[in-house]
C-alpha cells in the first residue's frame, strides 16, 4: 500500500518525522484524534496529508500496541 509512511529529515521541519511527501507531522494526527477530531476532519484541515496514509498509520500504530501487549 504505502512504500515508505514516515520520512525523517534534518531538511525538513528539523528532523521532525512527517508523513512522505508531506510536510505534516506524524504526531498531528494522533494529536487532533486525541483533541476529538474525527478522520475526515484532520483531513480536511491537512489536504496534502493521503486519507490512505492516516488509516495505515493508525493501522500500525495498533500493530505496535498488540505486539507490545503480546509481549
Amino acid at each position: 500500500m504505502v512504500d515508505q509512511l514516515v520520512t525523517i529529515d534534518p531538511d525538513i521541519l528539523g528532523g521532525t518525522p512527517v508523513f512522505t511527501g508531506t510536510r505534516v507531522p506524524v504526531a498531528v494526527l494522533f494529536e487532533n484524534l486525541a483533541d476529538g477530531l474525527t478522520l475526515d476532519e484532520i483531513i480536511e484541515s491537512y489536504p496534502t496529508l493521503p486519507r490512505e496514509m492516516a488509516v495505515e498509520a493508525l493501522h500500525q500504530a495498533e500493530s505496535l500496541l498488540e505486539l507490545r501487549k503480546a509481549a
